[in-house]
């Protein structure tokens, strides 16, 4: 026999007990997993039937269901035949209802945020509005998710609702349910004189129809020298949206990401598929700490090609990729099949969840151990934590008094009380919160009602304590903790004059949306933008821009 021959013999007897391993592997799995599910049936019949109380099955079984989900990935989960509009209307954008978003509030529920152009807002439905029934049945302290299912239906079909509405009174409105079309992108326009802004909100079916119509109208106006692509807060959607707008700024079959699965079927690669709208205009996309998935496919693949400047936070950091499996009796499987990796060969998710310490949390990747890739032009940018932005922004800091004022409400009230005693007010571009305005909220606030977290109060308190424990309270540290206790108490009226900017800037948002909706609202934050004024100092120098690219001008 010939070395040959020998070699061949060999490489197939190698193939057959490599697979007869694979067999005994796959069979040992199955055998376990067959055993566990067995003892798991066993149990429950036996708790069903011995167990001093009755069982809740669906309860206790959907529950063992998400603590064996919640144990793999925050991104695992089933969704039950119940909840599967809600799943729908997160990938589609679209569902049959009246249009407004809802809140729970001490026990009632109320409109929030009525939709432009939806029947809700063409009913006159109003943020601050209390619903006090459905179709002729008191709401009363229904939970939450019902109330919204009692609003979704069928279009054309009609639903009645009473709102009591602060400073009027009961309202009785009858709303014509139509098919609801959530657009992703709520506003775009010229900013700051020359800069094209696009704000999107999510990746769904109609991401990127939005985000092209933009585009293509702002890319007219000559006055418009650079594109912003606002994907703060942008907790991500739809792969393929994604990849269908990094393909508005790229040649056609450029590499977008690559995606990698456990199983061959899992394993792909995403290029871009049609003709781009614009590959030269200058490009900077915003992005914070809640971009996150597609927003981060857009954002670090556009970094990586050298396309965009990022400005703004690191992101997110979630490079793993979902689908869904269909389940018995209608339910779905929504299961994390791979992780993708942006043009560079990074993969920038931050924890991996399958190592966990004993206690079963997870941490995030330390920089320290994430590596070094480089861009298109050789720039260096690092794995495992989300997207480092070229140009970092700093925000101005929330304070606790501005927090307590958002957290109880105080805003909303009196943006609904304005609202209440204002029909109209100047367009959103002129409107701000003057002098009397501002006055109006700080006497609409009472002090014996509004909840000051005193921080500096309790620590000082805990310091006293901890100072008389070790010995430390003698007459001269009494006196000390006397002066400090002086100045560090709080006086409501003066600390809202301390902080009249930042509260400002939060009543003039919540009294904008009462009368110019999504649009207005986005417009309104912008003002005051420190992301924009960093575009605006980027471009001051046109070679800064470039430069930041790896390019040479």
């Amino acid at each position: 026999m010939n070395a040959r021959i020998k070699k061949m013999i060999l490489g197939v007897a190698l193939c057959v007990l490599g697979a007869m391993s694979l067999s005994a592997t796959d069979a040992k799995r199955d055998t376990e997993i067959v055993r566990n599910l067995d003892t798991f049936n066993s149990l429950y019949k036996e708790l069903n039937a011995f167990y001093v109380d009755s069982l809740d099955a669906k309860k206790n079984i959907e529950t063992a269901i998400g603590a064996m989900l919640r144990s793999i990935d925050p991104y695992t989960e089933y969704v039950s035949a119940n909840n599967l509009d809600d799943y729908r209307v997160l990938s589609t954008g679209e569902y049959g209802g009246i249009g407004s978003g809802i809140i729970s509030r001490d026990g009632s529920s109320y409109f929030s945020e009525p939709y432009e152009g939806s029947p809700a807002a063409l009913a006159g439905i109003r943020p601050g509005d209390k619903i006090v029934m459905i179709d002729g049945d008191s709401i009363g302290s229904m939970a939450l998710d019902k109330v919204s299912e009692r609003l979704k239906g069928e279009q054309n079909t009609t639903v009645k609702v009473v709102v009591d509405r602060p400073y009027v009174g009961n309202v009785e409105m009858s709303i014509v349910r139509k098919k609801i079309k959530q657009n992703p992108v709520p506003y775009y326009g010229v900013q700051r004189d020359s800069i094209g802004y696009i704000s999107l909100t999510t990746f769904n079916a109609n991401s990127a129809a939005e985000v092209k119509k933009a585009l293509l109208d702002l890319t007219k106006n000559k006055a418009v020298k650079t594109i912003a692509l606002d994907l703060r807060g942008n907790g991500g959607g739809l792969l393929e949206s994604a990849v269908q707008i990094v393909g508005m700024f790229v040649p056609k079959g450029t590499e977008v990401l690559t995606q990698k699965g456990r199983i061959k079927q899992n394993t792909r690669t995403y290029k871009t598929t049609q003709e781009p709208v614009d590959t030269k205009i200058p490009l900077v996309v915003l992005i914070d700490g809640s971009s996150a998935s597609s927003s981060e496919i857009v954002a670090g693949s556009l970094q990586d090609l050298d396309r965009a400047v990022i400005v703004g936070n690191r992101s997110y950091g979630k490079g793993l990729v979902q689908t869904s499996r269909p389940l018995p009796y209608d339910g779905i499987l929504h299961v994390t099949i791979a992780k993708y990796y942006i043009p560079s060969g990074r993969l920038i998710q931050a924890i991996d969840y399958s190592r966990r310490k004993a206690d079963g949390s997870v941490e995030r990747i330390p920089d320290s151990l994430t590596n070094v890739f480089h861009t298109a032009n050789g720039r260096e940018v690092r794995d495992g934590g989300g997207i480092t932005p070229d140009i970092e922004v700093e925000y101005p800091k929330v304070n606790r008094l501005a927090y307590n004022i958002v957290r109880d409400y105080w805003a909303m009230d009196f943006a609904t009380k304005y609202r209440s005693e204002h029909e109209t007010i100047p367009a959103v571009e002129d409107f701000e919160v003057n002098d009397s305005i501002y006055n109006q909220f700080k006497a609409f606030i009472n002090p014996e009602k509004f909840q000051y977290d005193k921080v500096c109060e309790d620590g000082l308190k805990q310091l006293r304590e901890v100072a008389d424990t070790e010995g430390y309270m003698n007459d001269s540290t009494k006196e000390v903790f006397a002066q400090l206790e002086k100045l560090l108490k709080h006086d409501l009226q003066k600390d809202l004059d301390l902080h009249r900017k930042l509260i400002s800037q939060i009543l003039a948002v919540e009294i904008v949306q009462r009368y110019y909706y999504q649009r207005g609202e986005c417009i309104q934050e912008l003002k005051d933008d420190p992301a924009l004024d960093a575009i605006v100092k980027l471009f001051s120098d046109p070679r800064e821009y470039y430069s930041k690219l790896g390019i040479k001008k």
